[in-house]
Order: C-alpha cells, then structure tokens, then sequence
C-alpha cells in the first residue's frame, strides 16, 4: 500500500495543500499577493521638495556606488532665474537599467538629499530592452509625489504606491556611534515614501565596557 500513500501526497500537492497541516498555500495571484517584507526593494522613484523642486542635484554619488553600473546620471548647472532644484546642479540625465539592476539599495544610502528611494513594486515585465531602462521622466514622482505607472507595470493584487515603500535607515544614522543617537533618518518633504521619522536606535554600551566600569 506504500504506493498509495505515495499517489496521496502527489494529490494534496496538486491541489495546493500543505501536507504538514492541512492549509492551502497557494494563493490566487495576481488576485491575492503575499505581504512584502518591510525593506523589500523594488523599483526606484525620484523625489520631489514641497515647493516642487527635484531633490536630485545630480552629483552621481548613486552611479558612483552601484556595484551593477545600472545608473547613469548626468549634471547640469541650474537656471539662476528658473532652478531646477535647490543649489547649483540639478539631474539632467538620470538612467536606471532594470536589466542590471540587483536591487541592493546601495544607491539610497549614497544620496545625500534623499532623492531616489525604491518602492517594493516589482511586477513590471518589458517587451523590449528599452523600456527596461527608466528615464528621468519615468521615475520622477508627479506633483502629487506619486510615482507614474508605466504601462507594462501591474499595480492590481495589493500594490498601493502611497504606502509600499521600502523601509530603509540611513547609513549616517547611528550605526554604533552614541553621537548619532535621536537623529531623524527620513525627511518628510513631498515625494514618494513619504512616511512617518525613523529614529536613531538606541546606542547599547559595549560589554566589555560595563565590565571595565564594575
């Protein structure tokens, strides 16, 4: 009869059926999408101040660090009598190969201004190669600090772009250092991932320390 047992545990795995408990696992995408993890990393957007201004002053730190080379950017000097954004440069040309990109952030803890931070959106297929390649006029968020919904993007099945950004902390927030302790590592300006400040974490004496002072 070992054979039968074999035929049942095919079945309930056909059927979707989790063998250990009994539950039904596989859900009905893209109907029903599973929650994302709080720092899942999906596609960029680029912000935008209050007043409308680009936060992007086009100094290709991002570029600089990305460890793919999936980011091209290219600055620009401002228009004294119409900026582009606060400063002297802005983004002129701004890139993102989705063919290469690997998604590790690297780019956002490398910005000095905030201006690029990742959505967790990552259902997006292309028909061609360039339209894996984001330009500035796609990744920039609207006045309305909502990112734009490209057509080969699917947004149905849980996606809502006013709360799924990746939670991220700053590299210059405290990792270790009690200097950094309470510093905000989120502004709060008009731009996609907008949510409440993250605070510093709490900077925890080293044991050998507490030892020494005993």
């Amino acid at each position: 009869m070992g054979y039968l047992d074999g035929f049942k545990v095919t079945l309930r795995k056909w059927a979707g059926l989790n063998t250990d408990t009994g539950r039904r696992v596989t859900k009905e995408y893209p109907e029903e999408v599973r929650p994302k993890p709080a720092r899942f990393h999906g596609r960029h957007v680029l912000n935008r101040y209050e007043d409308g201004m680009e936060k992007c002053i086009g100094c290709e730190l991002c570029a600089g660090v990305c460890p793919a080379n999936c980011i091209y950017v290219r600055g620009s000097d401002n228009d004294p009598e119409n900026p582009t954004s606060p400063g002297e440069r802005f983004g002129f040309t701004y890139e993102i190969n989705y063919l290469r990109c690997i998604h590790c952030d690297l780019c956002v803890e490398a910005c000095p201004t905030q201006a690029i931070t990742e959505s967790k959106l990552f259902e997006f297929a292309f028909t061609n190669r360039s339209d894996a390649i984001y330009t500035k006029s796609e990744l920039l968020v609207g006045d309305d600090g909502r990112p734009q919904q490209m057509p080969w993007e699917h947004w149905d099945g849980g996606f809502d772009p006013a709360r799924d950004t990746s939670g991220w902390m700053r590299a210059t927030s405290p990792g270790g250092s009690a200097e950094f302790e309470g510093l905000v590592a989120w502004a709060g300006e008009l731009g996609y991932g907008v949510r409440d400040p993250e605070g510093g974490q709490q900077a925890e004496p080293a044991e050998a320390d507490t030892e020494a002072t005993e």
